[in-house]
């Protein structure tokens, strides 16, 4: 009676520090969260009407608006996971592992966009003045990137595992969606329709990273779609 006695005490233990160990190591994640959500509010009311002012066309533009958005969208991440959770930051955000599976997640999602993309809007009609610098490099190219880390690479993984896949993805789609209402809203561009399809690509760019275990099938995916709406389709 003893022993188990002696056992059950070193489980409860054990349970009791590796809750206490989860709870102190959620506070900087929340804290990450409220820093880059209210930093980011600053971007289309300061930042970028100065940025704008340079000519969006600009090679100049591309450049700083891109490092601008990576110092501030991907390396808290690579630093946060790096010395807070003392993990590597290429593993974890599995950039990794399963890429053959993830581009072909990609492939096959891009293809069903074009598809319905062609039906909804019928035969593109590109126009080099929505080629510049930054639409083939920020908007297309690397907003995937840019984009994917923080938000399925990083929040949605670290809400999943504490909830319910669905519910972080929900979550994490909802951020997601937050963190474009600054720019609409400096813009007077605010609409439901593309609230509602902000969110809508939130929860299947994190379908597709769960599915294919690889975070370029969100990565490629977004920039396959962005490129699309704004370059080719113009929307």
């Amino acid at each position: 009676m003893c022993v188990v006695t002696h056992v059950r005490l070193a489980q409860t233990s054990e349970m009791t520090t590796v809750h206490q160990g989860r709870g102190p190591a959620f506070a900087p994640f929340v804290a990450y969260i409220v820093v880059f959500h209210l930093a980011w509010i600053a971007w289309p009311f300061l930042v970028y009407p100065r940025l704008m002012a340079m000519g969006n066309g600009t090679l100049t533009y591309a450049v700083l608006n891109i490092g601008l958005r990576m110092l501030i969208w991907v390396v808290p991440v690579f630093l946060y996971l790096r010395f807070v959770d003392g993990v590597d930051p290429v593993a974890y955000l599995k950039l990794r592992h399963h890429v053959r599976r993830g581009v072909l997640v990609a492939i096959a999602l891009t293809a069903l966009n074009l598809a319905g993309s062609l039906a909804r809007f019928g035969t593109p009609h590109p126009s080099l003045e929505r080629v510049t610098w930054n639409s083939a490099l920020g908007t297309s190219l690397l907003v995937g990137f840019i984009e994917e880390i923080p938000y399925r690479g990083f929040i949605l993984q670290k809400l999943g595992e504490r909830l319910d896949f669905w519910l972080a993805n929900v979550m994490t789609s909802l951020l997601f969606l937050s963190i474009h209402l600054p720019g609409w809203v400096a813009l007077h561009t605010l609409r439901a329709d593309a609230a509602a399809t902000v969110f809508a690509l939130g929860i299947l760019f994190a379908i597709a990273f769960r599915y294919s275990g690889s975070l370029w099938a969100a990565i490629l995916t977004h920039s396959a779609n962005d490129f699309l709406s704004f370059v080719i389709f113009g929307h």
